[in-house]
């Protein structure tokens, strides 16, 4: 299978549109439209309809594109990992959930950096589903993720633990609830995928209470934009202890305790069980795991 090929199809599938997958790859669009038909030859399958809203996949085509994205995503990294050897240059690829990455893992990164100031680290914050993903498909190699995944060929080793404390900016409420009166509070989740999510949900399912059960409002897919919902008297959330230290301390949050419930949340590092570490990847890994990580 041509890779060029692969990649005009999956770029024009992606824009919606022969015209500007062809500017966007410097084709032209005959040019575009051979390359994708010589694809569907190669694999002996119809990709593609045209139709006046752009493009439409065929089911083999739906196959196909889900494929693509991980393939040309290896192959973006393996040259960019030989390059990165030619040049002996140190690229730290890390991922990080977002209740780590967007508050407590800046500071590691600071800490690090002190005494590594050569290493170039590129850290991509997504949630904890997120990560297992760029670390199967090879865009990372260190991932930290909020919650226990199982996936084949992944290794996770548990790094610290963390309170998350239903949280509310409201005086009216409680200061304390029974399950039952969860049930009806108006609460922000985070979204599928997250870890925060997946935590909480195991937490209650041992209380015989699903999902459904509660009055989520709306859900949001970032830590920050639920805080910040949060502090506004929108509504109330489930959120990491070690994100709103300040707020609880200034009074702008307050705890909400729940009678017969604690969530603790779980936090790991992942990687591949093939990988083999640079001596700088498993020096950020003893690090990590370390007391010197400084989580702030």
């Amino acid at each position: 299978m041509n890779l060029q090929y692969l990649k005009a199809f999956y770029v024009t599938v992606r824009l919606n549109s022969i015209s500007k997958a062809a500017k966007e790859l410097h084709l032209t669009q005959p040019g575009l439209s051979m390359q994708i038909q010589s694809l569907e030859k190669d694999l002996d399958v119809t990709l593609l309809t045209r139709s006046n809203k752009g493009v439409e996949l065929t089911e083999a085509g739906m196959v196909v594109f889900d494929y693509a994205n991980t393939i040309l995503s290896m192959h973006d990294n393996i040259e960019r990992d030989l390059e990165n050897l030619k040049s002996n240059k140190k690229d730290l690829l890390i991922g990080s959930c977002k209740s780590i990455g967007e508050y407590a893992l800046p500071c590691s990164i600071y800490i690090f950096k002190q005494d590594n100031s050569n290493i170039h680290i590129n850290c991509n914050i997504t949630n904890s589903d997120g990560v297992i993903d760029n670390l199967s498909d090879r865009t990372i190699n260190i991932g930290i993720i909020q919650g226990y995944r199982e996936k084949k060929n992944v290794i996770t080793d548990k790094i610290t633990s963390n309170r998350l404390i239903l949280t509310t900016s409201l005086p009216v409420l409680k200061n304390k609830v029974s399950l039952n009166e969860l049930k009806m509070l108006p609460l922000i989740f985070r979204e599928d995928g997250s870890g925060t999510r997946a935590t909480i949900l195991q937490h209650l399912k041992k209380h015989d209470i699903r999902l459904q059960d509660l009055n989520i409002i709306y859900e949001l897919n970032s830590m920050e934009a639920i805080k910040t919902s949060v502090i506004s008297g929108k509504g109330i959330s489930f959120i990491p202890e070690m994100t709103i230290k300040k707020e609880l301390r200034d009074g702008v949050l307050r705890e909400i305790e729940i009678d017969g419930l604690d969530v603790i949340s779980d936090y790991y590092i992942a990687y591949r069980e093939d990988h083999q570490f640079t001596s700088y990847e498993s020096q950020f890994i003893n690090f990590i795991k370390s007391s010197r990580r400084g989580f702030c």
